[in-house]
């Protein structure tokens, strides 16, 4: 014999001669091996897979009219469906339904469990858009069980329920989308009337010194002022006017004055002592400023005012004594005293109107001089209005844009909310309806043929190593060599009658025929396994 696991010098005609003499040990731990696997994976309870495809169908109104509320990521909202679809009391409801995983001889099983079986047993595959790879366009949905027409049924009720989940969740989405924007809406409308009445009530409140008002102000302030120029120009000719009539009266108080002394009159005339006042006055103001008042001058001056003052008093008693008929000017007593009186009236009259034009004057250039005022301090305040009325109408803006935005996103969100109603936005659609198989995938029996196989090839290989190597009958030459260095000399074959050869002869037959039916029999059922399942 020869030890297989240290001998280094066996040939290819030294495996032959092994396996032929352990070809039982080499064909029935292969075919015994094959066999049980094969036998075992009869009592493993067949599992069907029934599957279904379902499409993303794109809504049938086109985006650029109306715009989806909901968010177009749909391995997002998949994945959210997911969890709703498969939470513990929906997957308890479909166990009850169809009375999923319930034997007879078995005791009742926690419902968690349960849950934890039937999500294992449900599969979800994204489909991705040829071409685009970050593009879902579709997904697969399988269930197993144990009867193909289960597995179909609980496959058509999952398809269904999320077709039915979309369609709730994106018309929910799409209604809480359209409240929301409902609430903002009015918030913003309120925000609006209010910045509205705060610039109302600001134009209202600085009426004529807003920026708008500016051009308008210009145009009534250069109105004024050339009113103003206008009225001063008329009140220096009134004031030129009343010193012309003043000297012309003068002139003519002082030849009444000679006229009168001329003719012996003893009684001056009070305008006259009047200006005699008004010179003397005037001389003690210029006095008073450059003497102090025991100056002698100064004195002087005040004795003069003080007789002519008494003079002055002494002649208007005596014009009250003469009788109503008297005048500033005295009685006229003859013809030519007519003649002088006359003109003197007629300039005293205008001096009253020309007084009173002035008074007029003045008064309208003071009127003006506030107009003008008033509108100069509308022009100064502008750029502080301005400012004031920029940040105002900057507020008033952005509410009326934010107010104007959110009108236009209410608008197309009712619109987006009434074509999910009408299931007209985006949907599920199912292309390939829940298949009834007609063969399980669990367990692969064609797998495990193979696992047999190579089981048995293992086991073959071992045993007949070990057998090989346990031996100790001496088969050859090179046997009896290694066990004696005595040379061989002669070699004796076996010796059988006709009967024993005929009967090795059938012996060997049968051997050949089982062998080659065990070996046949692999093949055919792996082959049947892969093709018919």
């Amino acid at each position: 014999m020869r030890d297989l696991d240290t001998a280094s010098g066996l040939n290819l005609q030294d495996y032959v001669q092994i396996a032929r003499r352990r070809h039982w040990w080499l064909i029935l731990p292969l075919f015994l091996s094959w066999a049980l696997v094969m036998v075992g994976s009869l009592f493993i309870t067949p599992r069907y897979r029934s599957e279904t495809v379902i499409i993303v169908d794109q809504q049938k109104v086109p985006e650029q009219y109306v715009i989806p509320n909901v968010a177009n990521d749909l391995q997002q909202r998949l994945q959210s469906m997911t969890q709703q679809i498969l939470s513990r009391t929906r997957l308890l409801g479909i166990i009850s339904s169809f009375h999923l995983y319930s034997k007879k001889d078995e005791k009742p099983v926690d419902p968690d469990s349960l849950v934890k079986i039937m999500r294992d047993d449900i599969k979800i595959d994204l489909v991705q858009t040829p071409g685009r790879p970050w593009e879902l366009s579709a997904f697969k949905i399988s269930y197993s069980a144990p009867t193909a027409k289960l597995a179909q049924q609980i496959t058509n009720e999952l398809s269904s329920l999320f077709i039915a989940e979309n369609l709730r969740n994106r018309q929910q989405l799409s209604e809480n989308t359209t409240q929301f924007l409902e609430n903002q809406l009015e918030a913003a409308r309120k925000t609006l009337a209010d910045q509205e009445d705060r610039l109302r009530d600001f134009k209202s409140q600085y009426l004529g010194e807003l920026p708008e008002q500016v051009q308008t102000n210009i145009q009534i302030l250069s109105g004024l002022q050339s009113r103003l120029q206008a009225a001063t120009e008329a009140l220096d000719q009134a004031n030129q006017q009343r010193l012309y009539l003043e000297s012309l009266l003068n002139q003519y108080k002082t030849f009444r004055t000679q006229f009168a002394t001329q003719r012996g009159d003893s009684i001056a005339s009070p305008i006259a002592l009047d200006e005699q006042l008004d010179k003397l006055r005037a001389q003690l103001a210029d006095l008073s400023v450059r003497d102090t008042p025991q100056h002698p001058d100064v004195v002087r001056i005040k004795h003069q005012i003080a007789v002519t003052e008494k003079l002055k008093e002494e002649v208007e008693a005596k014009k009250q004594t003469s009788g109503p008929e008297g005048s500033e000017l005295g009685p006229a007593k003859s013809l030519s005293d007519l003649q002088v009186i006359s003109p003197m009236l007629q300039i005293e009259g205008q001096v009253k109107s020309n007084r009173l034009e002035i008074e007029n004057r003045k008064q309208e250039v003071r009127n003006l001089e506030q107009q003008i005022e008033v509108y100069q301090t509308h022009l100064n305040l502008t750029p502080v209005r301005e400012q004031q009325l920029a940040a105002i109408t900057r507020d008033h803006e952005q509410s009326r844009t934010n107010y104007e935005s959110l009108l236009n996103k209410k608008m197309q969100s009712e619109m987006a909310t009434n074509l999910e109603k009408r299931q007209e936005g985006e949907q599920f659609r199912i292309i390939d309806p829940p298949n009834l198989p007609h063969r399980p995938y669990s367990p692969d029996r064609f797998k495990l043929s193979l696992i047999g196989v190579v089981i048995g090839l293992v086991l073959s290989i071992g045993f007949t190593t070990f057998v090989e190597n346990t031996d100790e009958r001496i088969y050859s030459d090179d046997d009896l060599q290694s066990v004696t260095p005595v040379p061989v000399l002669i070699t004796v074959p076996l010796l059988q009658t006709a009967f024993e050869q005929q009967q090795s002869l059938w012996h060997r037959r049968l051997e050949f025929m089982t062998a080659s039916l065990l070996i046949t029999v692999m093949p055919l059922v792996t082959a049947y396994s892969y093709f018919r399942g």
